[in-house]
């Protein structure tokens, strides 16, 4: 039915926000807006061809310690924007350019300076104890970078990340300063060291690092056995909070449950008549979650961090922002395109091939109905795909594009003859390889000697 209504409407959600000129349009799109909304509350696991490229990315539900489950959902980010986006969300990476040999850094890493993109973004950092009360170190370049996090630090549990470009350190523009003085101001600051921190096109922001983490007594809920359990408890950044009997079974073991938080109900309960209490009631069912702090102090560190994930603050990659505002614009009007002209993409399902204007820019092919059309329909993240020449049926020359791994898509394009299919390929292999996972680029510049202060 969705691939049916694809077909009538010919539009994607990504062209929702414009206007349309005619009331037959602005129904046909309300009528597939329903119809997208009747499927995702169906949560049911597919992926959609044709001539949009969407996805749905559904995790299976896990089992709790009181023998109940919970659906955790989760579902593409840009699914509603006609991208095929999920190898790129389950990795981070890093944009290299055109600079792609091995014996230079990534653009983000560099120490050469270069104007970029940034998302600035502010972090608080209480500081601790110790010789070092951050928990993180800064490299000598400019801009000065974050390179190293120290787990459980003050530093990581503010959501300060490895690559992070330091802007500004309490009030100070630190873009031209050296790294010493930079971490000479952030000494003598106040006991909260404010900085503000941007991301740039190479960065992914919402790297899942533990924002909370910590011993917890639980009140049980088992109709056998009620009282309290002690349980080692981690908030991530994504909100959900997962719990396991110890803090050793952590990247070990499946936790024993896992909640969303965003959307919850929290706060102290005296209700049961036991100190530094507290509450939450996920917004999806009826169950309440107690929980027991050993200090008023970690009561209200917990609570804190609960409320950021109760209301998240949601952003894209700002390698998303720029592809949703190159969809906007009529296929020749991005900028420098590594390759352009008419691909067919097969559906699958139908075993029919459809014909598309395509734009391959930086990673992404973008699919326009014509050379002449706007928006764009959609397009393809292309991070970790491998190309390749393949024979399919009648076709002798076959552009394949294979995903790293089975859970994802394998697309297949064909242009009009078997050199253009080489010019396609030779391209593809291009922009692909300007992109490199992030932890094997913090790998290789972490294993450079490098002028660092340990905050």
């Amino acid at each position: 039915d969705l691939k049916l209504e694809m077909n009538k409407t010919r539009k994607l959600p990504l062209m929702r926000d414009t206007r349309a000129s005619d009331s037959s349009q602005e129904e046909a799109i309300d009528q597939w807006a329903r119809r997208r909304k009747q499927f995702k509350d169906s949560k049911k696991c597919s992926s959609t061809g044709g001539s949009s490229i969407n996805s749905t990315i559904t995790e299976g539900s896990i089992n709790s310690e009181d023998a109940r489950s919970v659906d955790l959902g989760l579902h593409s980010e840009n699914e509603d924007r006609g991208f095929y986006t999920e190898n790129f969300h389950s990795a981070s990476w890093v944009f290299r350019g055109d600079d792609a040999s091995p014996d230079n850094s990534p653009r983000c890493l560099s120490k050469r300076p270069r104007p970029v993109a940034i998302r600035e973004r502010t972090v608080k950092i209480a500081k601790g104890t110790g010789s070092y009360p951050w928990g993180f170190r800064i490299q000598f370049s400019k801009p000065i970078l974050v390179t190293e996090v120290d787990t459980n630090s003050a530093a990581e549990e503010a959501g300060l990340q490895v690559g992070d470009i330091l802007i500004a350190v309490n009030g100070t523009d630190v873009t031209s300063m050296p790294h010493s003085e930079a971490a000479n101001l952030a000494r003598k600051g106040p006991d909260i060291l404010t900085m503000v921190v941007g991301s740039d096109i190479s960065r992914y922001p919402n790297t899942p690092r533990p924002t909370c983490r910590g011993y917890l007594h639980k009140r049980t809920q088992s109709a056998i056995l009620k009282g309290w359990r002690k349980r080692w408890f981690v908030l991530k950044h994504n909100g959900y909070l997962h719990y396991y009997k110890h803090k050793k079974d952590e990247g070990k073991c499946r936790p024993l449950e896992v909640t969303k938080l965003e959307g919850a109900e929290i706060g102290v309960d005296t209700s049961l008549g036991k100190p530094f209490v507290f509450k939450c009631i996920p917004q999806s069912g009826n169950r309440i979650f107690y929980f027991c702090a050993t200090s008023n102090q970690e009561m209200k560190r917990w609570l804190e961090a609960m409320d950021k994930a109760v209301h998240p603050v949601h952003q894209n990659h700002v390698w998303v922002d720029v592809t949703l505002h190159n969809t906007t614009l009529p296929p020749l009007a991005i900028k420098n395109p590594e390759c352009l002209g008419l691909l067919h993409q097969l559906d699958r399902s139908k075993d029919v091939w459809i014909q598309h204007y395509c734009i391959l820019k930086d990673g992404c092919l973008y699919f326009y109905a014509t050379l002449r059309s706007t928006p764009a329909q959609g397009g393809l993240y292309l991070q970790g795909y491998t190309v390749s020449e393949q024979s399919l049926g009648s076709k002798r020359s076959v552009i394949e594009l294979k995903p790293p791994s089975e859970e994802f898509k394998t697309f297949y394009l064909c242009a009009e003859n078997v050199n253009e299919n080489k010019r396609w390929i030779t391209a593809l292999k291009a922009s692909i390889n300007k992109w490199l996972p992030l932890h094997q680029a913090i790998q290789d510049f972490m294993n450079r000697p490098l002028e660092e202060t340990r905050m």
